[in-house]
């Protein structure tokens, strides 16, 4: 597979989920899925992924590796609070895949930052 060139340029999304129940914050298996699915939808690469728990009942830290950057995401149940970061360059369209996380964990408080990454100058 040839990859595709990509220009320093994209966008990272910082988004705090509130109000998330619990048992949607716990299982490494369906955030993976999940995190997938979202970059799916969001028209990028998956290269590799890596989650871990921190035991029942614990949260999950993970991280997808995508040939445009990176979606990761931190949990805490005991909060219903789930940290995400999104950052993207080239055609993916980052903002897709937050919706998707949204939807599925049933957040019901989203902060977001919105932050364009480039070279300076």
């Amino acid at each position: 597979m040839t990859a595709t060139p990509h220009l320093p340029l994209g966008t990272h999304l910082l988004a705090d989920l509130s109000g998330v129940a619990p048992a949607r914050l716990v299982d490494c298996s369906q955030i993976e899925q999940l995190l997938r699915e979202a970059a799916q939808a969001a028209g990028a690469q998956v290269l590799h992924g890596h989650f871990h728990s921190f035991g029942p009942g614990m949260g999950v830290t993970g991280v997808l590796l995508l040939a445009e950057s990176h979606i990761s995401l931190h949990t805490w149940p005991e909060h219903g609070f789930a940290a995400i970061d999104i950052f993207m360059c080239g055609a993916a369209q980052p903002q897709r895949a937050l919706d998707i996380i949204i939807d599925a964990l049933q957040a019901t408080g989203c902060a977001v930052q919105n932050v364009r990454r480039a070279p300076a100058g």
